[in-house]
């Protein structure tokens, strides 16, 4: 009977010590490394239509949603007042015109009476004095009209380009407020057939994005339609808000040009964009959630070992100082040592017969790596990892806090179509992962 109790007290300790973790098979495939990003879209094009004179508006002839062409009109202004202005400027033209015409007359009789040594110089200076002053007196009346009939011109405005009114900001009878600097805006024409999303990229990001990268686009409008862009302009200026708080973040405008637009977009849609900034095939990849970052050396003390020594207390506090490094938990069958950097570390044949794989389980061996760029689900691996290596996928916590080198496993071995753990997607959507699988 005491026998019986010491054995089943030996396997509940065995399970206690045992750690049940999901598995997987590094493979190969494709990674998408990609920017998040929301914003607005806008068209590429847009113009707003402003009174340079202020005046009443007297009508309208298009509304909103209407296309217009070159040329087309679409506001008129009140007239009276600039047609009296410029009348009177042509009346003041007309008089410097006969002023002139009366002094050269006089030039010429004097310039004859001057030849014949009937005048003094000094008289033909006068009367070429009084010319010169007709002539830019003239000058002056004719620079005045070209300014009236400029003003009058401009009272009937017209469309300066093919477009959708997308915005009417006043109505008949009201005052259109001009000024050649600080205009109101009256109307605004947009060509929606060329739209551009208008994201904020955060300053960490950006540095990856490049212009003719293409972009996924999300618009909400069009919900379970994907859109494809380019990028066309990013910011040399950075947009800082919150600035000296702790809130405060620093991002880039990037703009977006949309290749095919949708029929009923509207400018102040609200998008989200994925700027694919770097693709690679036929890669070893491993899921996100598998790596995670211990302190140089982890393997010697008692990380994930339940109690901690006043020793590793010490070390936690001066976990700061001491060299990180990223890694995987990977299945064996036996005690070891750690490869790390092409080289295997010594390991105590002695010691490690406390260490001993479970019946239907495994050990974990830390195995540190390099990761190079990464997808929604998925790292590359750039060393440390072979293809057809087992390693640990989950829980968070027993990759965060419970697996420690050499730790005991088990597994469902019929969870996922491997026989040890999910099955992997690698980066992208669902078609360029299955165009991937085809290259190979």
């Amino acid at each position: 009977m005491l026998l019986i109790i010491i054995i089943a007290a030996n396997i509940f300790r065995e399970d206690d010590n045992t750690i049940k973790v999901e598995v997987e098979e590094v493979q190969r495939g494709t990674v998408i490394h990609k920017v998040n990003a929301s914003g607005k879209i806008q068209p590429i094009r847009e113009i707003k239509i402003s009174a340079t004179t202020s005046a009443w508006v007297t009508k309208i002839t298009v509304k909103e949603g209407d296309a217009v062409k070159t040329g087309q009109l679409l506001i008129t202004l009140d007239e009276k007042q600039h047609l009296a202005a410029t009348e009177q400027t042509q009346s003041s033209v007309n008089s410097a015109k006969a002023s002139l015409k009366q002094v050269g007359a006089q030039k010429k009789r004097m310039e004859s009476l001057y030849n014949q040594k009937l005048i003094s110089e000094q008289e033909l200076e006068s009367i070429t004095a009084q010319h010169e002053l007709a002539v830019n007196q003239l000058r002056q009346a004719k620079a005045a009209l070209i300014s009236r009939e400029d003003e009058l011109s401009k009272l009937k405005m017209t469309a300066p380009s093919d477009g959708i009114v997308t915005k009417i900001n006043i109505e008949v009878g009201e005052m259109a407020v001009g000024s050649m600097f600080q205009a109101a805006t009256l109307m605004i024409i947009a060509d929606l057939n060329r739209m551009e999303v208008i994201v904020d990229v955060n300053e960490n990001d950006v540095v990856s994005v490049s212009l003719g990268d293409t972009t996924e686009i999300e618009i909400d409008a069009f919900q379970d339609t994907l859109f494809y862009g380019v990028v066309s302009e990013i910011a040399h200026m950075a947009q800082t808000t919150s600035m000296g708080s702790a809130e405060q973040v620093t991002n880039f405008e990037v703009k977006i040009r949309i290749i095919d637009v949708p029929d009923g977009i509207r400018p102040g849609m609200s998008a989200t964009a994925n700027i694919i900034t770097d693709k690679k095939y036929d890669v070893l990849a491993i899921p996100i959630q598998s790596l995670t970052v211990r302190p140089e050396g982890s393997e010697k003390s008692s990380f994930g070992k339940g109690k901690k020594s006043s020793s590793e207390k010490e070390g936690v506090k001066n976990s700061k100082a001491k060299k990180m490094e990223e890694l995987v938990f990977i299945l064996a069958d036996k005690p070891g040592g750690v490869l790390r950097d092409g080289k295997m570390s010594e390991w105590d044949e002695k010691k490690g017969k406390k260490f001993k794989a479970p019946k239907d389980g495994k050990l974990v061996h830390i195995r540190p790596i390099k990761v190079g760029i990464s997808s929604e689900t998925h790292y590359e691996v750039l060393d440390g990892l072979s293809e057809g290596d087992e390693i640990v996928t989950g829980s968070y916590r027993a990759i965060s806090k419970d697996l420690s080198h050499n730790k005991a496993v088990t597994f469902d071995k019929d969870n996922g179509d491997n026989g040890k753990g999910f099955k992997i997607q690698i980066g992208g959507s669902k078609d360029e992962s299955e165009d991937s699988d085809s290259k190979q």
